[in-house]
């Protein structure tokens, strides 16, 4: 196919060909040579420019996670089991930290809530304004409730394996044929292909990116938040941080912090405090080379 002078958006990246996405129709291409120089890579989720076959231009990206690379994503979509495997809220909050950072909309979705009890999910993200969605594949009222949230732009799903990802994307659009209680090859997931990225066009509109699971060591795939900016990034601390007795206060264990104080009255639940503290611990660690 002879390749116009188009804009589109880059679905795919592998070995060095992109695959972008335009109003008149879907082509491969390099990028010019200059973005090397420059030291930009184009991503998955990227909005470009062709020109004379080529990707000439990326527009401003409005964020992006480091691996896999995927740009301008509009929300992250946690799965999360009530059970097999249980919920690992360190773990979550990790993430739910990145995408505030990022200026991402942190989305928790709930299976298997007929196994295990979902009430502390609720309580915990419900409760500081996070979008909670609870799915049964026996009611497809919850069902089209995720299918209208990815109905728009750029979500990408993540959660530990075997919390029901596939399952849910099938459900949510059966073209998609993704294999269950296996690696899923059609969205580049499994141990030698997490560096591959890609979007799929949902039959109800948007586009969905899957990541990979969760681990101890994943979130540096996304990005690194410095002790600093941390409690930035724990959206319930926002109205007591500048309250506490002395500026630099860290909101871990000092006197007359007012963030401590919300704890203690149960106004911050005490798992995402005890989250932030984890987080804050091994921010202090980091070395100045982690943090470039």
């Amino acid at each position: 196919m002879m390749i116009m002078d188009t804009k589109g958006i880059i679905t795919k990246c592998l070995g060095g060909l992109y695959t972008v996405e335009s109003p008149d129709g879907i082509y491969e291409c390099k990028a010019r040579g200059v973005f090397r120089s420059r030291g930009i890579s184009p991503y998955v989720g990227d909005r470009v420019e062709l020109r004379d076959g080529v990707i000439s231009e990326i527009h401003d990206r409005k964020n992006c996670i480091i691996r896999p690379p995927l740009a301008n994503l509009d929300r992250l979509i946690f799965i999360v089991s009530t059970c097999s495997p249980a919920p690992n809220y360190l773990l979550l909050d990790k993430f739910i930290a990145i995408a505030e950072y990022k200026g991402i909309t942190p989305v928790v979705v709930i299976t298997k809530a007929d196994l295990g009890d979902s009430a502390p999910i609720h309580e915990i993200y419900g409760g500081i304004g996070i979008e909670v969605l609870e799915v049964s594949y026996e009611d497809e009222i919850s069902i089209e409730a995720v299918r209208k949230l990815l109905s728009s732009g750029i979500s990408a799903f993540t959660g530990n394996s075997g919390a029901g990802k596939s399952t849910l994307l099938n459900a949510v659009d059966p073209t998609l044929n993704i294999p269950t209680a296996e690696i899923s090859r059609k969205l580049g997931r499994g141990r030698h292909t997490t560096r591959h990225a890609q979007l799929y066009k949902l039959a109800g509109g948007g586009y969905i990116a899957d990541t990979p699971g969760f681990s101890t060591f994943d979130t540096n795939r996304y990005d690194i938040i410095r002790k600093e900016e941390l409690a930035g990034c724990f959206r319930e601390f926002e109205p007591y941080i500048g309250d506490c007795r002395f500026n630099d206060c860290a909101h871990v264990c000092e006197k007359g912090c007012s963030v401590i104080a919300a704890v203690e009255s149960g106004k911050i639940h005490k798992s995402r405090h005890s989250s932030y503290c984890a987080m804050y611990d091994e921010a202090k660690h980091l070395k100045e080379w982690e943090l470039k």
